[in-house]
């Protein structure tokens, strides 16, 4: 015969279910009187309460089979949640210990409470409940210190993530003022040669001027050279010093390539011709006007057609302007120079790297301005060199200019 009398544990539930608010807001009165739970006095009703009615509900459906594992998983998923939850809140672990704690007492005076209103729900029974209870609570708290400790870790990882990024973005900028302070020495030392030798030069030839007087045309003559040469060296170490500390936002305008390019071949001219070099050009004629900075891209070709001109003795000069794909055009300089050793390759647009031969004047930093320039406009640098033979530089940029990120 089948025993049809209810569950007292069953009853129970029905009662933890029946007084909820009642017994959660007992609760929340005991969290706001213990001086250890500073956290819970900075929260809301709503707040405090969180998944408390969650982690009740699977007090009693234990309660209803008088068995903990057959609704171990649904009490760890509440749980969690709330373990989240206060993690967010800002709680300790402690705290978060001793707040389920006083839940868990508060139910354990449940029983006490229950067993006082029905005489059928024995000493035994009160055991049973109270195992329950003890084995429920053991799984959320232990289940919400884990959900803790793991958002803990992730935060951790987290800021390690931060710091560790910081500290390359800091060695990164001490190696940059590392390479500044560097390239400034260098700045010193190659101004402070030039002009040692601008004077000793200089001091010579008002010598000589004053032991030969018939020959003051021609050391006058030596003298403009050298003072041209020390304008120029003045004229780009002031464009290298502007580009270096340009940091207004770009202005960025609609081109004409057609116009520029027939001012940088009509300026260009001239001076490679006076070398006896021939100059080549080629326009594309699907080319029409892009969105760049016209100053910046005549600058570049300027440094580019002045070092090719620098560096030919002999031969011809080429100068393009073409399509590159269907999102960039190019501008392409190639010469039958003395070319670039593989070795000095790495160092082409290092500031005041100059081919070995003594006799070419320069400062050194025309394709040092021509790489900084590129890279407020976007442009991608490509070139091909053989030593004796010549060198191709050809720089990409995009057809609609877009701020780097």
């Amino acid at each position: 015969m089948t025993d049809t009398r209810p569950n007292p544990l069953r009853k129970f539930a029905d009662f933890i279910r029946a007084e909820q608010t009642r017994l959660t807001e007992q609760w929340m009165k005991a969290v706001f009187a213990d001086v250890d739970l500073v956290e819970a006095d900075k929260l809301t009703y709503q707040q405090l309460a969180d998944h408390l009615p969650e982690i009740l509900d699977g007090l009693c459906a234990a309660l209803d089979v008088e068995d903990v594992e057959q609704v171990e998983s649904a009490i760890e998923r509440d749980a969690k949640k709330h373990g989240k939850v206060r993690w967010h809140q800002g709680y300790r672990i402690e705290e978060l210990v001793r707040e389920l704690d006083l839940f868990r007492q508060m139910l354990a005076d449940a029983v006490e409470e229950y067993a006082n209103l029905d005489s059928t729900f024995t000493r035994r029974h009160e055991r049973r409940a109270r195992r329950v209870i003890s084995e429920t609570f053991s799984v959320a708290t232990l289940t919400s210190i884990k959900e803790v400790l793991s958002e803990r870790d992730g935060k951790i990882a987290e800021y390690t993530g931060k710091l560790e990024q910081a500290n390359r973005e800091l060695r990164l900028k001490q190696q940059l003022v590392s390479d500044l302070h560097g390239s400034r020495m260098q700045i010193t030392r190659s101004v402070v040669h030039d002009l040692r030798n601008f004077l000793n030069a200089f001091s010579i030839e008002l010598e000589l001027i004053g032991r030969a007087p018939e020959k003051a045309d021609v050391v006058l003559t030596l003298a403009n050279r050298q003072a041209a040469d020390m304008k120029q060296l003045v004229d780009q170490m002031v464009e290298y010093s502007v580009v270096l500390g340009d940091s207004t936002p770009l202005a960025v305008e609609q081109v004409d390539l057609r116009e520029l390019f027939d001012e940088l071949v009509t300026s260009s001219r001239p001076s490679i011709e006076a070398k006896g070099l021939v100059l080549r050009t080629t326009f594309d004629a699907a080319l029409t006007s892009v969105a760049s900075n016209r100053l910046k891209l005549k600058q570049i070709a300027v440094n580019l057609l002045s070092n090719a001109t620098k560096y030919t003795k002999l031969g011809e000069i080429s100068f393009d302007f073409a399509t590159a794909g269907e999102q960039h055009w190019s501008i392409r300089v190639s010469d039958t120079g003395v070319g670039i050793a593989p070795s000095d390759a790495t160092r082409v647009f290092d500031e005041f790297e100059r081919a070995t031969d003594d006799d070419i004047p320069g400062t050194g930093l025309g394709l040092a301005i021509v790489k900084e320039l590129c890279r407020a406009l976007n442009g991608h640098i490509d070139f091909a060199s053989r030593e004796g033979v010549g060198t191709t530089f050809e720089i990409r940029f995009p057809l609609a200019f877009v701020e780097p990120e």
